[in-house]
């Protein structure tokens, strides 16, 4: 990259690029013709400061269209409609000269309690990879950059700061990574945001192996790394590392730094040399500001995503829509005080807002529409028995009811986590009231993050409306309306209580260090491991009409599985469908979930319409983190491939036998007899050293004592090779042992070579 810098500049100079200006902005080099760049929040809507600065969502931002946050998003499961959102905050991004939107935040939820849960598309890597890409796509569609973050393992608010994340290989990779890799293979984000955390000891900014040898090398990123803000401690390591940015600006502290580390030859000028190239670069990707977006077209696909987030958890008797006539109780103070977005450095300053309790008037003007707040929204206040009273009135009044329940914003924010799931004590108790007086109650769940539900089975009909972003109210009121039919998907488990959860025992952590003691199983890939019950499972979600699945065919690919299913909607109105594929391997010899979502994919049809539903299932989906050779293999079998409506909702199943990688692990005194003799050379080449004897030892002998033979076959299989020498009578020696292990690493050679003699031949 040196060749983009000009000859000219001063180690100075070029440190200068490599730290911000002030708290959002870069710095500009005339020299180079670098302008300073506007970097700013997001990441569901922008949040511009023009005054004072924070990023804790504190001072006053312009006005900008408040899109639901990832929380809802996600649910949409739905491409196309992230894609379009992305480009109109990109618009709005462009309109006021921003070069930078900072997100999506696409970490895994792998606890409910985290406090910034609103902000994470899903407890899923593929939902969050997938729908991150999409968002990044119609960002960057519209000349602005993304910043995907937070890079990695940021999973809790609590110590944030400096907390190190220990997690082993497979689930850092599978899980934690994952949505990461994906995101910078198909969208090409022009900036990754590095998170404050340590991992396995090692704080991200100044981590290497995660910035240059993961991010870079191996997945091929080329774009500028960015500290988030106030995580850089030490600018000649972190910039070693590989972090290009660092935020917010400190040029009278890091530039000297730079210089003096150089200048004693403690850091290499070609490290500066290659992150002043790739902010070169970003610069030049930069585009002038345009002229003023459209605030109401953004409103309305603002409303449209809401709408599509929303997730018909149940419906018994199909008290949903509301019917047109009957008359409502509106119960509680989020129907006239909305509650539409989460706190901190993502609170965007709306264009306007949508009051549910205006929107359902307006709707529902057939028939008579009663309120009542009947509880604040103080997180700790105690029930207020004149409010409870107004509101069992209306209640006992009404045909049906629309309680609002959910959770206070000063529960839910950045900087710190929750402490329970539950719902306010006060709101539960007026629950019980209202149901007492009218047990037609429709449910409506306001909030960032899931909760748990003790009064499910008590009442007819319970709605997920999440954080719905300036249009939320209209949103909701559309979906009981019926004028949107609800499509909304769980993109994470509600378990019965928190005890449930994975990450139970092992959140926050304590002393500066958090276990993933979980591993791989995260969310749906927990419960279904064990079998346990939920509230309600991963993708699931109702509508007000059916789909049928029928002709389940699959077939295997070069690059992975693709899989086809008739989708006929067999009810009386057009509705979405979220049709998701899992893939399942029965035996196999690594730890597994009993089923993992490789592809999904939504529908619109017509009441009665039927179409073929295509479903691609990537190899990467098929692969897992092989910790002995330190890279992806997939492992060869009968994969169970099952096709349906949630993680537990399989409506087709069928498999599929697949080649697997041809894993050629290291042979060495630690290798195992069982690994040895299932490797095809190395087999072969046992076989001819040890002959008769080694037949004996691994499970030879007559019929009659074949069940011992194979027990001794089993029990020898973990026998590390080089303890052969010890066992008496054993054919293998020190000397014949290292001409095993020689000729295994010869006979590999020579089959790379072409050249592998026939007695060794693995077919």
């Amino acid at each position: 990259m040196s060749e983009k810098i000009p000859t000219e500049l001063t180690i100075q100079e070029k440190a200068s690029l490599t730290t911000g200006r002030d708290f959002w902005s870069t710095s500009a080099l005339a020299p180079a013709q670098v302008p300073s760049l506007i970097l700013t929040d997001g990441p569901h809507g922008l949040r511009l400061q023009t005054g004072d600065t924070d990023h804790l969502g504190l001072a006053a931002s312009v006005p900008a269209t408040c899109f639901p946050p990832a929380v809802t998003l996600g649910s949409t499961f739905d491409v196309s409609l992230l894609e379009r959102v992305g480009a109109a905050i990109g618009a709005e991004a462009r309109a006021q000269g921003v070069a930078v939107v900072l997100g999506p935040g696409i970490n895994i939820k792998r606890s409910p309690l985290c406090g910034r849960n609103f902000e994470y598309l899903s407890e899923d890597p593929l939902v969050s990879g997938v729908l991150g890409s999409a968002l990044v796509d119609g960002l960057q569609s519209r000349g602005v950059g993304a910043s995907v973050k937070h890079f990695a393992a940021n999973n809790q608010e609590a110590d944030r700061m400096r907390v190190s994340a220990d997690v082993d290989p497979r689930p850092l990779r599978e899980i934690y990574l994952r949505a990461f890799e994906r995101v910078v293979r198909t969208a090409g984000p022009w900036t990754v945001m590095c998170s404050y955390n340590r991992i396995n000891g090692v704080t991200a900014a100044e981590n290497r192996w995660l910035l240059t040898d993961v991010l870079r090398k191996d997945w091929g990123f080329d774009g500028v790394v960015v500290s988030d803000w106030g995580a850089v401690t030490d600018r000649v390591r972190s910039l070693e590392a590989g972090l290009d940015l660092e935020m917010p600006g400190n040029p009278g502290n890091s530039i000297p730094h730079i210089t003096a580390a150089i200048e004693s030859g403690e850091l290499d000028e070609a490290v500066l040399d290659e992150s002043v190239g790739r902010l070169i670069d970003l610069a030049a990707k930069t585009q002038p500001a345009t002229g003023p977006s459209d605030l109401d077209a953004n409103h309305a696909l603002a409303r449209e995503a809401a709408g599509k987030g929303i997730v018909l958890l149940k419906n018994e008797g199909k008290v949903l829509p509301v019917r047109a006539g009957t008359s409502l109780a509106v119960i509680g103070e989020f129907a006239r005080s909305p509650r539409y977005q989460g706190a901190g450095s993502s609170q965007v300053n709306p264009t306007r807002v949508e009051t549910f309790l205006d929107e359902i008037r307006s709707l529902h003007s057939s028939g008579p529409v009663d309120f009542a707040p009947g509880y604040t929204l103080v997180a700790d206040a105690v029930a207020n028995a004149e409010l409870a009273a107004a509101a069992v009135a209306a209640a006992g009044k009404a045909d049906t009811v629309i309680f609002m329940a959910g959770l206070p914003g000063s529960v839910e924010s950045e900087g710190f986590d929750r402490t329970t799931l539950e719902l306010p004590a006060s709101q539960l108790e007026l629950l019980g009231q209202v149901r007492a007086a009218n047990p037609n109650v429709v449910v409506a769940l306001v909030g960032g993050g899931v909760v748990e539900l003790p009064f499910a089975d008590d009442v007819p009909a319970i709605l997920a409306a999440w954080l719905g972003g300036q249009a939320g109210g209209g949103a909701l009121a559309d979906v009981l309306t019926g004028k949107v039919n609800p499509s909304g998907r769980l993109a994470e488990t509600i378990p019965l209580r928190l005890e449930d959860t994975p990450a139970a025992l092992d959140f926050p952590g304590e002393h500066g260090h958090v276990r993933y003691g979980e591993g791989i199983f995260v969310g749906y890939r927990w419960y279904d491991a064990r079998k346990a019950t939920v509230r309600y499972p991963f993708g699931h979600g109702l509508g007000y009409t059916d789909f049928e699945y029928s002709e389940l065919e699959i077939q295997a690919r070069d690059d992975g599985l693709r899989a086809t299913v008739k989708l006929r909607n067999t009810g009386a109105v057009a509705g979405r469908e979220i049709v998701q594929l899992y893939l399942g391997l029965p035996g196999s010899a690594v730890a597994r979930a009993p089923r993992s979502l490789a592809a999904f994919t939504c529908i619109e049809m017509q009441a009665g319409q039927e179409t073929e539903v295509e479903l691609l299932a990537g190899r990467s989906e098929l692969a897992y983190w092989d910790t002995r050779v330190d890279g992806w293999t997939v492992e060869p079998g009968s994969y169970e491939v099952a096709v349906g409506a949630s993680s537990r909702d399989v409506r087709l199943a069928g498999n599929l036998e697949l080649p697997g990688d041809n894993v050629q692990l290291e042979i060495n005194e630690e290798t195992t007899l069982g690994e040895l003799l299932a490797d095809p050379i190395g087999g072969a080449i046992m076989a001819q050293v040890a002959g008769e004897a080694l037949g004996g030892i691994t499970g030879g002998g007559s019929d009659e004592d074949g069940e011992t033979a194979s027990m001794m076959a089993t029990m020898l299989g973990s026998l590390p090779i080089g303890r052969l020498v010890n066992f008496p009578g054993s054919p293998m020696t020190r000397e014949s042992l290292a001409q095993l292990i020689g000729g295994i690493q010869g006979a590999r050679a020579a089959a790379a070579a072409g050249q592998l003699p026939p007695e060794y031949a693995t077919e």
